[in-house]
């Protein structure tokens, strides 16, 4: 995946109000940029690190440029647009990637499902069940290699297990891929400090016959593809 215009360089000053980021260009100017993440961010918006923004040029909006990748630790690239997620896995589906989502022919996005009034990321279609695919993009970095998701307490994301589960019982096939957009993480966890109750979810999906898989990214401010395959530890950390 390419990004569509280049990406132009700056500092993080603060962000604020879930959508709005304050950024020091190279010239010393102020610019206010949209913020295209509804989560915490946690580790990816520290006062002062480099980040990478576009300008698309547009004046009739209100904040013309977007936020898009972000230096963690003076060393890792993460890509802090969370809509992009979706796009790099049916990227990567499509060029062969993933191993475990080929040998279909067909391929559908946010398609309605379940009993809950969802829409699942990714609809695969061939010769046997279907495969119901839901995308989770993980950058909280956590040190030494872990990312862990959720950064924030998601009853939403525990009604996706749910729904995944139900595709399971009917007799389909369902995955809960993380596609991870953030070079420093080698593995990903559920985030059982975070919040317990989706973790337990998670783990009690996988039993149930949910996949889990992750996959990491490559970064840099021409573009980024998913090109590695993760580790996935589910346990309960041991105190």
């Amino acid at each position: 995946m390419e990004f569509a215009l280049p990406l132009q360089e700056a500092v993080l000053s603060k962000r604020y109000k879930r959508f709005l980021a304050d950024l020091i260009t190279t010239n010393g100017d102020l610019l206010t940029a949209h913020c295209p993440n509804t989560g915490s961010m946690a580790a990816c918006a520290e006062v002062g690190s480099r980040v990478w923004y576009w300008d698309s040029g547009n004046n009739q909006r209100k904040y013309p440029c977007t936020w898009e990748l972000v230096e963690v630790a003076n060393k890792y690239l993460a890509c802090v647009n969370t809509q992009r997620a979706n796009g790099l896995v049916v990227e990567a589906i499509n060029n062969g990637v993933i191993k475990e989502l080929q040998g279909y022919n067909e391929l559908q996005q946010e398609m309605k499902y379940g009993h809950e009034g969802s829409r699942v990321d990714i609809l695969l279609r061939g010769s046997g069940p279907d495969c119901y695919v839901e995308v989770k993009s993980v950058t909280w970095w956590r040190g030494s290699g872990q990312g862990e998701f959720p950064d924030a307490v998601t009853e939403r994301g525990r009604k996706h297990l749910r729904e995944l589960t139900a595709m399971v019982e009917a007799g389909q096939r369902a995955v809960l891929l993380f596609c991870v957009p953030h070079t420093g993480i080698q593995r990903v966890a559920p985030a059982w400090d975070k919040d317990p109750h989706y973790a337990q979810a998670l783990l009690d999906a996988a039993a149930a016959g949910v996949e889990v898989y992750a996959y990491g990214a490559n970064i840099d401010i021409q573009g980024m593809a998913l090109c590695r395959i993760l580790e996935v530890g589910l346990a309960r950390p041991t105190k």
